[in-house]
């Protein structure tokens, strides 16, 4: 029996967003990694104030792609330009839809002549992959799949294990691992290290706001790795950090991980729909929060809102390049965080204990998010929408629960606007909802990042490019 695509699924459902809205997949799950090591209110602050080993091994895809018109694959397939790619070099990859919507993003690493590593969430590989098998295109393509989100006991591997090394105290930790000196390579720019006797590939990346490196090698030799890198940063006070407290980090290094795949409308995109499965990700990905409309449009996002604007070069044809030259980059929402109210975050938190009512929305920590995209209204002081709240979840470092989000242009830093916190009507029945009643939190529009060491420090470009 063929198997069920995309397509037919929505086709049998007949409203896309109730399917989304309703899905019972829960919350996004980041596998295999324990929940805490410690607890996540350390492990939060380790990085801004030590140094921590993030695992990242099993909760991204891996697509390998190799072949003579590998770049070319890339090159139409994506926003960004490859004039200036050289090997030893990565990019914050992000394909758009003929009509200019983002369907995802993720790092690509251009790892050798014609060879290059996508990593990520499953939208964008999808996307790469399909234009490889339909394309023409002279590539080889390889899926290293996600960790299974519950592997209920079954033993997990992967082509690649893959760390950060992040924190103030990151470089001295490098050092040691390395038994000498490591050149601070420029962001983005790839090298190698030497670990336990195995030469592993880096990447200068910041995600603490701090001089960094990722790392990854052959699976096989992850024990021993990881041993190593924790036995050097005990000295410098390095906390590993568990599921829990990872997917926060980027509160205050201001990238919104999750947008909704913008592919489910257009003739264009059909074939696209039919060739992806009913298991997969975008035919299950949990759509939650405030922000409801019956068409699934709505809920797409352009490059400018989610500040990746710098990242467009017309220097070569892609899908969406027609539609994007239409817009006019200067009027679309843009990028911010929003710093909410503690008094409002408090009557969520103590709603838990009301035994007559239902009670508000649960605000989990430190990351709020029951869907895997979450969309959340901002409104002005007469209730209109000004914005979608996308992210959200609690700062240790910061004391505040702060969210991502994108607003009118002409909405100013330091603006007092309100989320609609909790879906209408006591909410949908998504596995990680219950009844509950709606409030107003008030927040207060703020710089992205909201990190004032990774506003300073970062590289100049798509996590800084919306700061002001």
């Amino acid at each position: 029996m063929p198997k069920k695509s995309l397509q037919q699924l929505m086709d049998e459902s007949g409203n896309v967003v109730e399917l989304l809205r309703n899905s019972q997949v829960g919350v996004y799950v980041y596998p295999v990694v324990p929940s805490e090591f410690t607890n996540w209110r350390r492990e939060q602050r380790a990085w801004r104030e030590t140094a921590v080993l993030y695992d990242q091994s099993h909760h991204m895809v891996n697509l390998f792609i190799k072949g003579s018109d590998s770049t070319k694959l890339i090159s139409d397939t994506g926003i960004n330009s490859v004039a200036n790619f050289p090997v030893n070099r990565a990019k914050q990859f992000v394909p758009t839809t003929y009509a200019g919507n983002v369907i995802g993003d993720g790092i690509l690493f251009h790892e050798a002549e014609d060879e290059y590593v996508f990593v990520g969430r499953a939208p964008a590989a999808n996307w790469i992959r399909y234009h490889a098998a339909t394309g023409g295109y002279s590539v080889d393509v390889e899926l290293d799949d996600r960790s299974p989100s519950r592997p209920y006991g079954h033993a997990v591997t992967r082509k690649y294990w893959r760390f950060q090394i992040q924190g103030p105290n990151a470089w001295p930790i490098i050092e040691k691992v390395n038994g000498g000196k490591v050149e601070d390579v420029r962001f983005f720019h790839m090298d190698y290290l030497h670990v336990a006797g195995e030469r592993v590939r880096t990447l200068r990346h910041g995600m603490a706001g701090q001089p960094g490196l990722e790392l990854w090698g052959p699976y096989e030799t992850y024990e021993k790795v990881r041993a190593a890198i924790l036995e050097a940063g005990q000295e410098f006070g390095m906390e590993l950090v568990g599921s829990r407290a990872y997917s926060s980090n980027t509160l205050e290094s201001g990238w919104i991980p999750s947008p909704i795949c913008a592919i489910y409308t257009g003739d264009e995109l059909r074939p696209y729909r039919e060739w992806l499965g009913a298991d997969s990700y975008e035919a299950n990905n949990a759509l939650a929060g405030s922000f409801v409309s019956d068409d699934i449009e709505d809920y797409y996002l352009n490059p400018w809102e989610l500040g990746y604007g710098s990242f467009i070069k017309f220097d070569h044809d892609f899908i969406g390049r027609d539609a994007l030259e239409q817009m006019d980059g200067s009027a679309q929402r843009r990028k911010v965080t929003l710093e909410w109210n503690p008094e409002d975050v408090t009557k969520i938190f103590a709603s838990i204990l009301d035994t007559e009512g239902r009670g508000y929305q649960v605000f989990d920590l430190p990351n709020a998010n029951y869907g895997s995209s979450n969309y959340d209204r901002v409104i002005d002081a007469d209730g209109e929408t000004v914005g979608l709240s996308l992210f959200t979840g609690y700062s240790a470092n910061e004391c505040r629960a702060l969210s991502l989000a994108t607003v009118d242009r002409d909405i100013e830093l330091g603006t007092e606007v309100k989320v609609v916190w909790g879906e209408p009507d006591g909410g949908t029945n998504k596995a990680a909802v219950e009844p509950h009643d709606q409030i107003e939190v008030r927040a207060i529009v703020s710089p992205v990042p909201y990190s004032e060491s990774a506003r300073t420090q970062y590289h100049a470009g798509w996590r800084t490019h919306s700061a002001t």
